[in-house]
């Protein structure tokens, strides 16, 4: 109860980026392939309005990671990634649990709010609440695209973060990535990577085929990549938990407090 009294505001934010992330993909899903969308009958190409999300998400989750708030949380996002620092020892096992809430309840309440936003159009097939399900190679395919994009993102993440000299460009490379999954890889499972993310969709579309394959794929994938990491950088991994570590925020993390006016950092 002391560490949610002192970390609350953390978790707070954890719920407000995946819910915002959420928002922007309902909206750019009903944009893009609502049947009734002007966009959807001016781009008639599937893929060409695939990587238009790709892009548009990727973008979105750059602002959530640089922003104010998604400094001062870290941005995790995704019970993966947290679960992934939790077995690094980078955040503690508390913390690790009040993120994994509030990731699933913000998510959850972004797809609540942007229904009662988009109406009738979030609901409607193809859009079904932005859902993840197996494309039609099916489930195998599926899972093994969800495990390899998790660990390459994960093992990105690493490298960039533990350097200092390029550390500053983590939230960069997980944008690009983004973009980059949804564009190739959202045949094969939709391209989820997040837990939080799919249950989100699943829960208001009722939509619960292979769902296990998003909560354990994900999970697993992070781990691995987690794990080669030493293996292909000789080096031990960022000692915080954040993407971006902002010298303007605390960190619950590590116990960084950022100097007090009129101090010198």
């Amino acid at each position: 109860m002391d560490t949610l009294r002192r970390h609350w505001p953390e978790y707070a934010i954890e719920a407000w980026a995946l819910g915002m992330f959420m928002v922007s993909a309902a909206c750019f899903g009903v944009l893009l392939n609502y049947p009734g969308s002007p966009a959807h009958e001016a781009i008639a190409s599937a893929d060409a309005r695939r990587a238009l999300g790709g892009l548009a998400m990727g973008l979105t989750a750059v602002v959530l990671i640089y922003s104010p708030w998604g400094q001062r949380s870290g941005a995790h996002m995704n019970p993966a990634v947290t679960l992934t620092y939790l077995r690094l020892g980078r955040i503690r096992t508390s913390d690790a649990a009040g993120y994994i809430v509030a990731q699933f309840l913000g998510g959850t309440l972004g797809v609540v709010a942007a229904a009662a936003l988009l109406g009738p159009a979030l609901a409607a097939p193809p859009v079904r609440y932005v859902v993840t399900q197996p494309g039609p190679l099916g489930v195998l395919p599926a899972a093994l695209g969800e495990v390899g994009i998790s660990a390459v993102m994960m093992l990105l993440v690493l490298a960039f973060s533990s350097r200092p000299a390029v550390a500053r460009y983590t939230g960069l490379v997980a944008g690009a990535l983004v973009a980059t999954f949804i564009t190739l890889e959202a045949p094969l499972s939709g391209m989820s990577m997040n837990p939080a993310r799919s249950f989100a969709s699943a829960w208001p579309a009722g939509e619960w085929h292979a769902f296990w394959l998003y909560l354990l794929a994900p999970v697993a994938g992070m781990q691995l990549g987690s794990l080669a990491y030493p293996l292909l950088f000789r080096r031990p991994p960022t000692a915080c938990a954040k993407l971006v570590h902002g010298a303007g925020q605390r960190c619950i993390h590590c116990g960084y407090q950022p100097p007090a006016r009129g101090e010198n950092p």
